[in-house]
């Protein structure tokens, strides 16, 4: 009787073993779409990690990233990575516009909250679910005859769950937009010497 009792016992251990490596193959296969994305997505305009941190995990990811140049020689760069349910995005494109009109387009988001950050004459703006990035730029298609006042402004933001909250998530979306920036100010082939900092200052760092 007693090996009878130990038998079944045996039978049922290994059950809950099996039942217990199905469920963590269910998590190691099924929940990590993010991860199995490029290192860098958008064509390597930013790093992975940030849409990993922003974005709750999910049985699938996808992302893109498309650079458009209209005929009077601006540009749009669009850049996504996103699961069925959220998404951490972002557009960078060019047009005329001072650093004074930019700051007076969101004087409602810094009545809001928004945290200014600056370093090497880039301006940044963010909420926790959304960040403004500008820098001066001119195409390489516009001549010494058709120059204007011009910038490269981007919009990041978070759509649907995320992951982190608060100061945590603004710092990854405003990290996301820098990135944005960085990259389609060399794709966009802006005409100014630059050199880009590494990293904006941080959020909490005033």
């Amino acid at each position: 009787m007693r090996i009878v009792i130990r038998k079944r016992l045996a039978a049922v251990g290994a059950a809950c073993i099996v039942a217990a490596g199905a469920v963590f193959g269910y998590v190691e296969v099924f929940t990590k779409g993010i991860d199995r994305l490029p290192e860098r997505p958008c064509g390597g305009a930013v790093d992975r990690g940030l849409a990993a941190d922003a974005l709750p995990s999910a049985r699938k990811a996808e992302e893109r990233g498309k650079l458009n140049t209209r005929g009077d020689g601006d540009f749009l760069f669009a850049c996504y990575v996103r699961t069925a349910d959220s998404a951490l995005s972002g557009e960078a494109q060019t047009g005329g516009g001072t650093e004074a009109g930019w700051r007076e387009a969101h004087r409602s988001d810094l009545e809001e909250g928004a945290v200014a950050v600056s370093e090497g004459g880039v301006q940044a703006l963010a909420l926790p679910t959304v960040a403004w990035v500008y820098v001066p730029c001119t195409p390489r298609r516009f001549t010494e005859e058709t120059k204007r006042p011009h910038s490269l402004t981007v919009e990041a933001r978070t759509v649907g769950e995320t992951r982190l909250h608060g100061d945590a998530l603004r710092q990854v979306v405003l990290d996301f937009a820098y990135q944005l920036t960085r990259h389609s100010y060399e794709a966009g082939e802006c005409q100014e010497q630059r050199t880009f900092p590494e990293e904006l200052p941080r959020t909490g760092s005033e």
